[in-house]
């Protein structure tokens, strides 16, 4: 998939969506943080996760998401699951979703005057041609290893894009 033009604009901030925001989305914040990092650009994007369902609010990032977010250096520490809110479509630029799923939900909550752009995170790697990442929650370690790569690859693909970094 193409990312639309009003993407490709450096986007002050950005907010990565899941069902839960235990497992996929926090990551996702967690590795564009890091990356930022690395390039003295982190004080300058604004980066946050939200849950579009309210199943694990207030909860830490998954056990297995955190073992592994932490093997790789990324930090969930401070983490707790929270709910999107209305108010995040005027607060980010960019709302990226993890799946379809999450992404209707996103559409159907979206105020008439939202002015964030709402896509998919691996809109931004498609030279993978996977158009989601799956939801690692209730499976084997092996899902929670595939939705980080493909995280790692669709944030590097972003930051590509819109950061040239």
């Amino acid at each position: 998939m193409s990312v639309p033009a009003s993407e490709r604009a450096q986007p002050g901030s950005v907010l990565f969506v899941c069902l839960g925001n235990i497992c996929r989305s926090p990551v996702a914040a967690a590795v564009m943080r890091a990356r930022l990092a690395e390039s003295g650009m982190l004080g300058q994007v604004e980066i946050d996760s939200a849950a579009t369902h309210a199943y694990q609010i207030g909860s830490l990032a998954h056990p297995e998401t955190r073992r592994l977010a932490e093997s790789r250096g990324y930090v969930l520490d401070e983490h707790r699951a929270r709910l999107v809110v209305i108010g995040d479509f005027k607060r980010f630029e960019l709302i990226l979703a993890m799946d379809r799923r999450n992404l209707s939900a996103l559409k159907a909550l979206a105020p008439s005057t939202a002015a964030a752009n709402l896509g998919l995170l691996m809109d931004y790697a498609p030279y993978l041609r996977v158009e989601e990442v799956p939801d690692p929650y209730g499976g084997p370690p092996e899902g929670f290893k595939r939705s980080l790569d493909l995280i790692e690859a669709g944030v590097n693909g972003l930051l590509r894009r819109c950061y040239r970094i």
